[in-house]
């Protein structure tokens, strides 16, 4: 059986069984942080400029779908322009089900519904450009996550005007 199938069918059984996802995440050992660079705050909901990050394995079906065939997963990301019409997403990614999200990636992806936020002053405006990554990164690629890809997203939003950013699992 390829990785990819095997992924694919344990992602479809912890669905269908809850119990054996609570398994999972009770043997998971998630990668620790002292020096997480949070950073408060400092206007109204109804002025900040939202953008979304997600981990769901988004892109659009122009760019290049993430690696699934690499058991430590892919560390890139995509950038997703705001005007990106619903149709135009997919994602990529086997360690979960998508099935709800591949028809309707709001759930994921809730771009329609930051926008509507905006128009209805609830938040001050919505960024340019998204981002995507996909989630389950591990081993050697940890480092180029956390050195090079989150950085270089993180430097976007902010030349952009990001004031806030709304992360999505998948």
């Amino acid at each position: 059986m390829s990785g990819r199938w095997k992924n694919r069918l344990i992602a479809r059984i912890i669905t269908r069984f809850p119990s054996l996802s609570r398994r999972v995440v009770e043997a998971y050992s998630p990668r620790e942080s002292q020096d997480i660079p949070w950073v408060p705050v400092t206007k109204p909901l109804y002025a900040c400029t939202l953008a979304l990050v997600t981990t769901a394995g988004v892109h659009r079906r122009d760019q290049q779908p993430y690696d699934m065939n690499d058991r430590d997963g892919d560390p890139t990301f995509r950038e997703i322009p705001v005007d990106t019409p619903p149709d135009e997403f997919m994602i990529t990614h086997d360690y979960y089900d998508h099935t709800d999200a591949d028809r309707d990636i709001n759930i994921v992806f809730p771009l329609e519904r930051i926008e509507e936020f905006a128009s209805e002053g609830i938040i001050g405006g919505v960024a340019r450009a998204h981002y995507a990554f996909m989630g389950h990164i591990t081993g050697r690629h940890l480092f180029t996550l956390m050195q090079v890809s989150a950085p270089e997203v993180a430097s976007r939003l902010k030349d952009q005007g990001a004031d806030i950013v709304l992360l999505t699992p998948g």
